[in-house]
């Protein structure tokens, strides 16, 4: 007889006491007349509301549910990445707690694996309770990641997916600390489709990752992806340069030819001064943003520290 499929599900959470125990119940309702097995491994990323003792209970009723417990929070990429090294799943389904990501989806997602893709994105068709500024900032993201790198993530696809165990096996074997999931898995390949479906507005509590939080993860996401700001400094700079020795030949000029209007021209030497000291920061900044990635990854420190692990069969990666 054919061993019975496994599908993973691996959701990391932070403080979601008001969302997991209906996300639990969603999930198991989708799967209940299919015919695969299936596992929903509930990764905590630090909680403190009591939602990991609620999940460990669980867990000992119920052999569906597995629970991974992080040390602390080290981040939401990071404990996506703790629960793939630890699934064991055919295939693995990522998605949050908050129930955006709907569970319904699942079986689409199932669906077009069984077609013959090995990545399935999740792509959002409509976005209910984001604010106008939210949903602005993110299709901007997409447009810009893709002009400046060559990884090829779907418009208004997050970081809800199916992966197939092959490239589960692939991102095991990327240990980088600035971690963009979304990007890693378009960079491995395989063969990659989607299903649309609309996204629900977050069932309770707050939003775990602000505007700043998610700008802060664009800019890893791009500087993981693409030395391209770099390059844009360093022609900017030579721009700048350009027009510096067109200034300077006319200040020469008015000295030859109109000494008397230079001690006019203080505002403007100013502005100029200003201007390019702003473009040096901006400069050092941009390139200490790469320097500091080699330092934080020189140090060789492992990505997450694992505290528990409710059902201990897999082995972590060295």
């Amino acid at each position: 007889m054919s061993r019975t499929t496994k599908i993973s599900i691996v959701v990391p959470f932070l403080n979601e006491m008001d969302n997991l125990p209906t996300l639990l119940e969603r999930v198991g309702a989708v799967f209940a007349n299919r015919a695969e097995d299936w596992e929903l491994l509930l990764v905590d990323d630090g909680s403190t509301d009591g939602s990991p003792e609620w999940a460990i209970e669980q867990s000992r009723s119920n052999r569906h549910v597995r629970v991974l417990r992080l040390s602390r929070n080290f981040g939401h990429q990071l404990a996506i990445t703790a629960g793939l090294d630890r699934t064991d799943g055919d295939a693995v389904v990522i998605m949050d707690a908050d129930l955006q990501d709907t569970p319904e989806t699942i079986p689409a997602l199932i669906n077009k694996w069984r077609e013959g893709y090995e990545v399935v994105f999740a792509v959002r068709r409509s976005r209910a309770g984001e604010t106008w500024l939210k949903k602005f900032l993110a299709a901007r993201f997409y447009r810009l990641f893709r002009f400046l790198t060559q990884t090829q993530i779907p418009m208004d696809a997050g970081d809800f997916r199916l992966v197939d165990r092959r490239v589960v096996d692939a991102l095991r074997e990327m240990r980088e600390l600035h971690r963009f999931m979304r990007g890693l898995t378009c960079w491995v390949g395989y063969r990659q489709g989607s299903v649309e479906y609309d996204r629900a507005a977050r069932h309770a509590g707050e939003t775990k990752y602000p505007v700043w939080k998610s700008a802060r993860l664009a800019i890893d996401a791009i500087t993981s992806f693409s030395a391209a700001p770099l390059r844009w400094i360093v022609q900017f700079g030579m721009l700048v340069c350009v027009l510096a020795l067109i200034w300077v030949i006319y200040v020469m000029g008015l000295a030859i030819f109109a000494p008397h209007t230079l001690e006019r021209g203080w505002a403007s030497l100013i502005a100029v001064i200003v201007f390019l000291g702003g473009v040096q920061l901006i400069g050092i900044g941009m390139l200490g943003q790469y320097v500091s990635r080699i330092f934080e990854e020189g140090k060789r420190r492992p990505l997450y520290i694992l505290r528990d692990d409710t059902r201990d069969t897999a082995a972590p990666p060295s």
